[in-house]
């Protein structure tokens, strides 16, 4: 029996046995608790472990509560004095950051107020600050993930007003959709209406509607989103061109100085765009009254992220135009919170800037903490924001601030715990098309620095048309003669690598070898006579060619590639001529009889060869004019040629 433990202890100890994952199917899931004294309700959730990432900052949960009367709280145990009896469902939606596990669901709780116990009840905040209007959101989108989106809206005017809410989403920059509305919660009687997906604006002050219509073709414009503006059929305009999906309100009987809440529910797809450097955007527009056309616009913008990380860096050129982006001005934004248990003083964001970009053209677009750029110079005494350019990174300093920790006590909110520095550059003159990625390390006082993801900027490939003639010269054959044009389609202004297809169209005309034939003949007199027979083939054909070859640029102005090609003859007209001559002796000295005979006939789509080609152009090598010099082999004897033209790309 001692041998057998023996022997099966040190099989234990000496194999190892691999291990098949398997797919978590457990729901993690947070319970709301609540404490209630008569119309004084003070919540709690009761949520899950965390799942703590290996090198990551310590986990934690962020939390938004909607309390069922419209008010709404980002704190971790909110208390709430309800205003009038009734039935509330309480919700919570739970963020988990730098946590490995999946977000934990939840279900609404009902809170039945039967009794006005408290008179402390507080309105919702105004956001007359904000200019009476904002949206924002409880994280950023995950793929196959739910987010919360906030609309607040308020009353701004002397009168009760009745007014309009939009809300754009799925941008049709992106080939899939990145969200679908799964509810919406309105707690002042918004309801939902449906409009066509024209913008236009008919008969506003005699009916209140505005009406599709394609008469309308107001020009597209930029919009300043921080103020009041008042050409509404352009800015309707603009949202349905880029937006594929709209949620459309209408509200009533909205107080002066009243601001409300709406929450929406998004689930993202997973055909959700997978960049992590990417940036999505709602749009909002708020009519305060329906009868006139003042409105305001508001932009929700959101990074893609697979996990929920509060320090990051994105971008919006993560698909961008190269043929319109030479004077565009691209913006980052750098992400950061405070996790620590007290305060940060000073806060340096070191970021890699590509070499494409020119930093020259930097300029600091928003931040928060809010402080003015710091003096040179001196020695700042205030809070302010300093930056220093080097040749790769620009260096941001955040200096005598007060930044609270997520984990310090009596800190309750924890978006006051986060900042962010957004900067916009322009591409240099000479900017190539290919992708850049750089990040940030954020460092917090003295701690060890906290390395940011990578944010990537890159082109669409665009269409490159060409237009290309030249002459093809066949060695082997006679009197060959070969003229063509043809057009050609790529990338555009690719920067190494990328595929070509053409078509070329050609007039070939050329002669065979000349065939001679011997006989000799007995003629009636018993005398043998030679019979030369001389055969000769012409053709003229109109020939299709289809290359399809990968090329590269060596640089600006030299480039080379190489392929396969398909061609056939789309019409084949072939002549031959038959010289008969009769000799009077077998020695051919005198010619006694010639007979001419032709004959001719025509074949299309036919003759069909394949080959491989080998290329050359010099000039611009990317796009505008160069010569090109090519080789192909054929597959069928004979039929090897140079081609020499001139190409113009656009």
């Amino acid at each position: 029996m001692r041998t057998f433990l023996v022997i099966l202890i040190c099989f234990c100890t000496h194999t190892s046995f691999s291990q098949t994952k398997v797919k978590d199917t457990i729901t993690r899931r947070a319970t709301i608790l609540y404490n209630q004294n008569g119309n004084r309700v003070s919540y709690k959730p009761e949520t899950p472990p965390l799942i703590p990432i290996a090198g990551a900052p310590k986990p934690s949960f962020s939390y938004l509560w909607e309390l069922g009367d419209g008010h709404y709280s980002k704190e971790a145990e909110p208390k709430h004095v309800y205003k009038n009896k009734g039935t509330y469902n309480a919700r919570l939606t739970v963020t988990n950051n730098y946590d490995n596990g999946k977000p934990p669901a939840t279900r609404p709780k009902k809170v039945v107020i039967n009794e006005i116990s408290s008179t402390e009840y507080k309105d919702i905040a105004s956001i007359a600050e904000q200019n009476g209007f904002s949206i924002q959101k409880n994280c950023d989108p995950i793929p196959e993930q739910e987010i919360v989106v906030i609309l607040s809206y308020q009353n701004l005017e002397n009168y009760v007003s009745n007014g309009k809410l939009y809300l754009f989403y799925n941008e049709k920059q992106f080939k899939n959709k990145n969200f679908e509305l799964v509810d919406f919660r309105a707690h002042a009687g918004e309801r939902e209406i449906k409009e066509n997906n024209i913008a236009a604006i008919n008969d506003l002050e005699n009916s209140g509607s505005y009406l599709a219509s394609s008469e309308n073709s107001a020009p597209a414009k930029k919009h300043n989103y921080t103020a009041t503006e008042e050409d509404l059929e352009t800015t309707l305009k603009t949202a349905y061109e880029n937006f594929t999906d709209v949620s459309i309100l209408e509200f009533d009987d909205c107080n002066p100085l009243e601001t409300r809440n709406i929450f929406y529910t998004f689930r993202t797809t997973p055909e959700m765009i997978k960049d992590t450097s990417a940036t999505v955007t709602m749009r909002g527009i708020f009519i305060p009254n329906r009868s006139f056309k003042n409105h305001k616009i508001k932009n929700l913008e959101m990074e893609i992220v697979t996990s929920h990380d509060p320090n990051k860096m994105g971008s919006n050129g993560s698909f961008m135009n190269y043929r319109l982006v030479r004077f565009k001005r691209v913006n980052f934004k750098t992400r950061f919170q405070n996790n620590g248990e007290g305060p940060a003083r000073l806060i340096r964001l070191e970021t890699d800037i590509p070499d494409m970009f020119d930093k020259k053209t930097f300029q600091i677009e928003d931040m928060y903490p809010k402080c003015p750029i710091c003096p040179k110079d001196e020695i700042p005494t205030t809070s302010c924001l300093d930056t220093i350019i080097k040749q790769k990174q620009i260096i941001f300093t955040f200096k005598n601030i007060y930044l609270p920790g997520s984990e310090q006590k009596n800190v309750k909110e924890k978006d006051s715990t986060k900042g962010f520095v957004k900067y916009s550059m322009k591409f240099n003159e000479d900017f190539h098309k290919i992708k850049t990625k750089s990040r940030t390390a954020i460092i917090f006082d003295k701690n060890e620095p906290i390395i940011t993801n990578y944010a990537t900027t890159r082109f669409l490939p665009g269409i490159s048309i060409g237009a290309k003639a030249g002459y093809n010269l066949y060695p082997r054959l006679k009197n060959s003669k070969s003229y063509f044009a043809g057009a050609t389609i790529s990338p555009f202004k690719s920067y190494r690598f990328y595929w070509q297809a053409e078509f070329v169209n050609s007039l070939h005309t050329y002669d065979s070898k000349i065939k001679i034939a011997e006989d000799f003949l007995d003629n009636p007199n018993g005398t043998r006579q030679l019979q030369r027979t001389t055969t000769q083939n012409s053709y003229s054909n109109i020939n299709w060619e289809i290359p399809v070859l990968i090329r590269y640029n060596i640089n600006n102005y030299i480039g080379i590639g190489a392929g396969v090609q398909v061609n056939t003859n789309a019409s084949e007209k072939q002549k031959q001529e038959i010289t008969i001559e009769t000799f009077e002796s077998v020695k051919g000295n005198f010619l006694i009889n010639t007979k001419n005979d032709s004959a001719s006939n025509s074949t299309t789509f036919g003759n069909f060869k394949t080959g491989l080609l080998f290329d050359l152009t010099l000039g611009a090598a990317r796009i505008g004019p160069s010569l090109g010099a090519r080789y192909v082999v054929n597959f069928k004897e004979n039929f090897n040629y140079f081609q020499f033209y001139g190409i113009w790309k656009f």
